[in-house]
């Protein structure tokens, strides 16, 4: 793919690399040891540098050891040291404080996102205080303020993320001074992310949110930066050539407000499903693995749950493969890939019993020759063996922690009723059923299910009806708080629009679970229901494809439209070129989720050549959204 929105991934990697290695770019074949360094990182760093590069990799670039900048740090006098830190007071405090005690042979300083003059001159005094000044081998501005993901995912902060969330951005009593800052934040990683990307996009945004306060501002500082020729980080050369299909891509802001039913809503796919119930976090999953009572006498300690934690990466071919798919074909597929592999782990024993018999009888001796041959391909495929593995290993017992709460917490119910509210198809049992059922999942469960019901119909329940509703989901042990939220929200989207529509379709359970249920499988699905999922373009999918394709639709048509590019800016929703774009990146303001990502995978994958990116201000569950819901509701 040559497509510069395709692999925002390689590129932020290939940054980090050419940084770790002093700022020259990074060739793969040289010979020699590389030089060793050590990493200084504060957390916004370590976030950015952990879902893109391996310790392995690391040590791989001459990184022997990487420390955080505020932890105790023992000075190693003949090591040149690489610093990736964001430019804040108290960092540079830190890194004077290195350049004062001498701490390292020479300094190299990369900075996370653009440092302003001033804090550049107390790096400067403090290096000249310190006689260090000869040690301080490079000062750069790296722009990498963001962190990538996947190909084709970014988030903007995961430390400060209180700062850009939903809840800060719709918080009634934020003052405009807080505003400004929050907006900052958000175009600043963006502004970092073109960099990384080498493009200038055309924009667009919704008026009156969030998003096109988001927009102004990007406008503008991407406006100054080509106006400013000497130091414009957009041209010639870091745009890499060839890297641009000759078309800008298109970056299309929403607001999160256009749609809450989504971030609410239970998943059904694999990654979205992983995110929603387990601790998924920087393509980290933590799994606590019960193991249950020993049979040993009584009174017996249950023992320890041991903590386990895996990394869901694009090298996993399986992740990969399945994160879109439906979770009951995921475990069918644990299964397939667990005989496969059985299968040669037997044929590779078989083979080494067989050498076992040497000298012994004739037949063993004539079968040697062409056994040989077949053991050294055994042998040599057992590092790809054990990766197998490893691999199945990691992806059952993810599964198997998924299912548990899918089975505990009837998520299959709630996935199809929620479906069905949203689709408006008619309903098989009353929402007050299973809001009321005890057996059918946590209070949380039936709280975001209400409220899809309440975001989604078009018609807001009586007021003795909605009593009614209160008192189910009190009964049921729920925080009433985010539903306070969600009336005073749709009171107000009422005046502004209509609510979203969700497209009419439905998902077709398929029978039960047959080909998994036999009785060698790992996977008990009893009673889960197998759903096959119909393609429906959730609303931020249907904004991007209207705007991507120059559709003309009373949703998108005010939209406003921003080429940083064009000399004078102009406020106009009228686009200037006609055509439909190859690449977009589509970015919510106020959180996104994986269900809206693999929503818009699951589009672009019909469009031939066509690329898209989807960013968000932060990726919260339905647990972290319905938190921010109701601290929103308390007020």
């Amino acid at each position: 793919m040559a497509s510069a929105a395709a692999s925002i991934r390689e590129r932020q990697t290939v940054a980090l690399k050419r940084m770790l290695n002093f700022n020259v770019p990074h060739v793969k074949n040289s010979t020699g040891e590389p030089v060793w360094k050590v990493l200084i990182y504060d957390r916004f760093g370590q976030d950015i540098i952990s879902p893109l590069l391996s310790v392995k990799e690391l040590r791989d670039m001459g990184i022997t050891l990487h420390l955080l900048l505020h932890s105790d740090r023992d000075p190693i006098p003949d090591v040149p040291a690489v610093y990736f830190v964001m430019p804040t007071e108290e960092n540079i405090d830190r890194m004077c404080q290195d350049l004062r005690n001498q701490l390292y042979e020479s300094y190299y300083l990369n900075f996370i996102s653009a440092i302003s003059r001033s804090k550049l001159e107390d790096i400067a005094n403090a290096a000249l205080a310190a006689s260090a000044v000869t040690q301080v081998a490079k000062v750069f501005d790296q722009y990498l303020n963001f962190i990538t993901l996947e190909d084709d995912m970014f988030v903007l902060c995961n430390q400060n993320k209180e700062l850009v969330s939903y809840r800060a951005i719709n918080r009634p009593d934020i003052t405009d001074t807080e505003m400004e800052t929050v907006m900052d934040t958000i175009v600043d990683s963006l502004f970092c992310f073109f960099v990384t990307l080498g493009a200038v996009p055309i924009i667009r945004c919704s008026r009156g949110t969030a998003a096109e306060m988001v927009a102004v501002k990007l406008d503008k500082k991407l406006r100054e930066n080509l106006r400013d020729a000497r130091n414009s980080l957009f041209t010639g050369d870091t745009l890499g050539a060839g890297q641009f299909s000759f078309q800008r891509p298109l970056l299309v802001l929403v607001d999160r407000n256009i749609d809450l039913a989504t971030p609410l809503h239970h998943t059904w796919t694999y990654q979205a499903l992983v995110h929603d119930v387990l601790d998924f976090h920087l393509n980290r999953v933590n799994l606590e693995e019960s193991s249950g009572v020993e049979t040993s006498p009584a009174g017996a300690r249950p023992k320890r749950k041991n903590k386990k934690s895996y990394d869901l990466t694009p090298v996993d071919k399986f992740w990969q493969k399945h994160k879109g798919s439906p979770f009951p074909e995921v475990a069918e597929s644990v299964q397939q890939e667990l005989e496969s592999y059985r299968a040669q782990e037997d044929e590779v024993k078989r083979l080494k019993s067989i050498m076992g018999l040497e000298g012994e009888d004739e037949g063993a001796i004539s079968m040697l020759s062409d056994n040989t041959a077949k053991l050294t391909s055994a042998v040599s495929s057992l590092p790809e063996l054990l990766e197998k593995k490893r691999l199945i290993d990691l992806h059952t017992n993810v599964a198997t922690a998924v299912l548990e709460h899918i089975k505990t917490r009837k998520l299959d119910v709630y996935f199809e009723y929620e479906e069905k509210i949203m689709s408006k198809t008619t309903l098989d049992k009353s929402l007050l059923d299973i809001i009321s059922d005890p057996d059918a999942g946590t209070p949380e469960d039936k709280m975001r299910l209400f409220l899809i019901y309440y975001i989604s119909t078009q018609q807001a329940p009586s007021e003795a009806d909605l009593e009614q509703y209160k008192k189910a989901l009190t009964d049921a042990g729920c925080n009433l708080n985010p539903l306070q939220y969600i009336k005073q929200w749709k009171a107000f989207t009422k005046m502004a629009s209509a609510p979203a529509n969700y497209g009419n379709t439905t998902t077709k359970p398929m029978g039960l679970l047959s080909r998994v249920m036999n009785t060698g499988s790992q996977f008990v699905m009893e009673g889960v229901k197998n759903l096959v999922l119909k393609q429906q373009n959730l609303p931020v999918t249907r904004i991007l494809d209207n705007l991507m394709e120059m559709k003309s639709n009373p949703e998108t048509d005010d939209y406003r439209y921003f080429d940083p590019k064009m000399l004078r800016g102009n406020d106009s929703s009228v686009p200037r070129n006609k055509n439909p774009f190859q690449e977009a990146i589509v970015f919510v303001v106020g959180g996104g989720n994986y269900i809206e990502y693999q929503n818009l995978v699951d589009y672009i994958k019909g469009k031939q050549g066509k690329h898209i990116l989807y960013g968000c201000s932060e990726l919260f569950n339905a647990t972290q959204f319905i938190k921010q819901l109701s601290q929103l509701g308390q007020k």
